[in-house]
């Protein structure tokens, strides 16, 4: 059999992609109604109003459809009583005033009553005339029964009936019909023929009080329909001139804040929105007020440390080469003088890197801060670094140890500013271990290298921790510093990983150490997924949300 061009395809996909693709979009289709519902403030007002509407509608619907399908009901109930009980009546007048006494003369005046009482009961279904159970007498009339009344009684309503305590009893009942089933009634009551009981029982059919139902039952939902529709409309009216104007104001507070100061809310009216343009339009001009003023503060701040930076290197420079002559030649001078040329010696240092930090930092603050990005081995880059501080540490009593498990990757970086960072991490491990081992840990993943410098001295606190990238800031102002830092060396060096697309973090302890981890990307086009190096570190025996 050939299969058609259009059906082709579609066969050659499994069953089982078919059935799933399936079985998705109920989801799919729930999944966008739910987001929908998150996204949309119009949505959620929509759909809680009108589904505030219509349980209420619910509601009243069902307790008016309940009420009038009662009030029909007691009604039709009267009705056929009152039939059935003048029928009954008359036929009981029919069975007083005869003088028959045979069988044929009875059966003809059974024809009489039946004819007598679907007169009378003109809205019937049917008729049943049963002898009572017990009774016995020598002639009588034959059992009779119209329109299925007889195969519609129930027991217990015989039982009622013949037992005559009441003048009626009737039951609900369901009529058979070629459609639908209708619901009916059946009344039944005695009557007595020659001496003996007789049942009879009157079938009305309620088909019409039905079907009055049913048109008052449709006629409320589709009302109700209406009304929610209305209601929808109206809500979606009446929130889109309230929530238009706070759109407005959503859009215009973003571009505030990507930098476009200029972007005002239109004013237009006297309401309450009007009133809430008006205010945050002079909230606007005064941020911007304000933005403006702190901006050229900031330039003239980043001009003036810039200035006075390069305006101190001259006599700087004239200092430093003064001071390295008295510096080279105090073997000659009295002690006094010896260690006066050695304190002035450090102290130009100091200075010298104290600017060279302002300048740096300058430069960052003014984002004219430029990286130049090589292929860089961040273990060789270690190994140089901890060359350069192997006299301090023997000075302070530490061992630094290098731990390379992964890290023998290159990355790509400005291996002057990794550089930094690393001696600046391995300077302030000696500053503070308390001449205790130091671990430098190196690994990477698929997206990144890892550096981290982990001490066992003083440690910080989770306050001094927090502040410890912060510039000038000290955890510690009456500890006396050996290797002579700037206290921007912090600062800088987030400024160096920023500039990288990296993280450095830090996670330390009061009197357990500190591990300062630096994560760079492998590439710049490659963003970080994950840190190669955990932190807290593993011997830490710490939880991992209170890394910093």
């Amino acid at each position: 059999m050939t299969i058609p061009p259009s059906h082709a395809g579609l066969s050659r996909i499994p069953l089982g992609i078919r059935v799933a693709a399936l079985t998705r979009l109920p989801r799919t289709v729930w999944a966008a109604i739910v987001g929908a519902f998150r996204r949309s403030l119009e949505v959620r007002i929509v759909a809680i109003t009108v589904g505030l509407a219509a349980l209420a509608l619910l509601a009243t619907g069902t307790y008016m459809s309940y009420t009038i399908g009662n009030g029909l009901f007691d009604a039709r109930v009267t009705q056929v009583r009152e039939e059935s009980n003048r029928a009954t009546e008359a036929a009981q007048a029919l069975f007083d005033s005869t003088t028959a006494a045979d069988d044929s003369a009875l059966s003809v005046l059974q024809l009489q009553v039946l004819t007598q009482v679907g007169s009378i009961a003109t809205s019937n279904a049917g008729v049943a005339l049963l002898r009572a159970p017990g009774t016995d007498v020598n002639f009588g009339l034959a059992d009779v029964s119209t329109g299925g009344t007889g195969d519609l009684l129930t027991e217990q309503l015989r039982r009622n009936t013949a037992s005559a305590e009441d003048d009626q009893y009737w039951q609900s009942v369901t009529i058979p019909a070629a459609g639908d089933p209708h619901p009916g009634l059946v009344v039944g009551s005695t009557v007595t023929v020659a001496g003996g009981d007789y049942e009879l029982y009157l079938l009305y059919d309620l088909a019409d009080v039905q079907q009055s139902l049913t048109f008052v039952q449709n006629t409320l939902l589709i009302g109700g329909l209406a009304l929610i529709l209305l209601i929808a409309g109206v809500t979606w009216i009446v929130v889109q001139s309230v929530i238009a104007p706070i759109r407005v104001a959503a859009e215009t507070s973003r571009k505030l804040a990507a930098g476009q100061l200029e972007e005002r809310i239109p004013e237009r009216g006297e309401d309450v929105i009007a009133t809430l343009a008006r205010s945050f339009n002079g909230m606007a001009d005064s941020l911007q007020r304000q933005i403006v003023q702190l901006a050229g503060l900031s330039r003239v701040q980043q001009r003036f440390v810039s200035d006075v930076s390069h305006e101190l290197r001259t006599p700087l420079t004239t200092i430093r080469l003064a001071g390295d002559v008295l510096y080279d030649n105090r073997d000659g001078f009295d002690p006094t003088s010896a260690r006066t040329a050695e304190l002035l010696h450090t102290q130009v240092e100091r200075f010298e890197s104290l600017l060279s930090d302002l300048l740096e930092i300058s430069r960052y603050d003014a984002r004219a801060a430029d990286i130049e990005i090589a292929p860089v081995n961040l273990v060789h880059l270690a190994e140089e670094a901890i060359a350069t501080v192997e006299t301090l540490a023997d000075r302070k009593g530490s061992v630094v140890q290098l731990v390379a498990p992964g890290g023998h990757f290159e990355a790509e970086m400005d291996a002057r500013r990794i550089r930094r960072i690393v001696r600046n991490l391995l300077g302030n491990a000696i500053e503070h271990g308390e001449g205790k081992p130091i671990t430098v840990t190196i690994d990477s993943n698929a997206t990144a290298v890892a550096l981290a410098v982990r001490d066992h001295g003083i440690g910080m606190s989770r306050a001094d921790a927090e502040r410890v990238f912060d510039r000038f800031w000290r955890a510690d102002p009456s500890r006396q510093r050996t290797t002579g830092g700037t206290g921007l060396g912090l600062a800088i060096s987030l400024e160096d990983a920023t500039l990288h697309s990296g993280w450095l973090n830090v996670w330390s302890e009061e009197g357990r150490g500190s591990c300062f981890r630096l994560t760079l990307p492998r590439s710049p086009r490659l963003p970080i997924e994950s840190s190669p190096l955990a932190l807290p570190p593993e011997d830490a025996a710490r939880a991992p949300e209170d890394a910093r």
